[in-house]
């Protein structure tokens, strides 16, 4: 229940972080070393730059549970000596793992120890300052529930500064395509406008031919079939009216 109970706690800290499961965390992600031996961290977090950091949640609490429920002074002594003992194998046994090392994880050199209860947490510190310094030379980094979410917001942090910065980028490569094509439209248009008014004279200058002047092609048309010419056919009357 306990172990049930960090991972819920986890769990609970990574929904109020601001980052997106399966897309920059994820749970219980498999990996292996050079070895084929296998990994399993219970959370590894995505950083820019395919860079990652490792959550590990499972501190044996037993000992604490024995502390904070224990009366006599002498047996909560030895519990707490067992806390701190716990917590240091724990530490031993994270460094060893050197999730550094993997190929899948591109990872500090470092491993996020995750303390569920706040006051087992506090609990220790107090009692061995030095747990810290400790911790920290065997590349573990000890966080509660409290420092865990002030890490993982400076996260999401991050990923929100690259999303704004990999979209100022894409809006500016975006505007200069369009602005290329807008160049190219007004290109297309003043050809467009060119042609067209080469197209209007070339209408009216055969219009002039067919319509107008005293050798007009109408005038000379109307005048053959007043001649006799046999016809099967009659002009529109507008043209006929033109040329009375």
């Amino acid at each position: 229940k306990r172990g049930n109970l960090g991972e819920i706690i986890l769990e609970r800290v990574l929904d109020k972080s601001g980052l997106s499961k399966d897309q920059e965390y994820f749970i219980q992600h498999t990996a292996h070393d050079e070895t084929g031996r296998v990994f399993r961290p219970d959370v590894v977090v995505k950083l820019p730059d395919d860079k990652h950091i490792v959550i590990d949640s499972k501190v044996s609490l037993t000992a604490y549970t024995q502390y904070v429920s224990e009366d006599d002074e002498t047996k909560k002594e030895v519990a707490l000596k067992l806390h701190l003992n716990s917590i240091k194998k724990h530490i031993k046994e994270l460094s060893s793992k050197s999730y550094d090392s993997l190929s899948e994880f591109n990872s500090p050199d470092f491993v996020l120890m995750f303390m569920p209860i706040e006051p087992s947490f506090a609990l220790a510190v107090q009692t061995d300052p030095e747990l810290f310094n400790y911790a920290w030379k065997e590349r573990v980094v000890i966080v509660s529930p409290t420092t865990l979410l002030a890490t993982l917001r400076t996260v999401a942090s991050i990923w929100k500064y690259e999303k704004q910065n990999k979209n100022a980028l894409e809006i500016a490569e975006r505007g200069g395509r369009l602005y290329d094509k807008f160049v190219n439209f007004i290109k297309d248009m003043e050809s467009i406008g060119l042609n067209l008014n080469r197209a209007t004279k070339a209408y009216d200058d055969a219009n002039k031919k067919l319509s107008s002047g005293s050798g007009n092609i109408l005038r000379q048309v109307e005048q053959l079939k007043k001649m006799g010419v046999n016809t099967k056919a009659n002009l529109p009357d507008k043209y006929l009216i033109d040329n009375e």
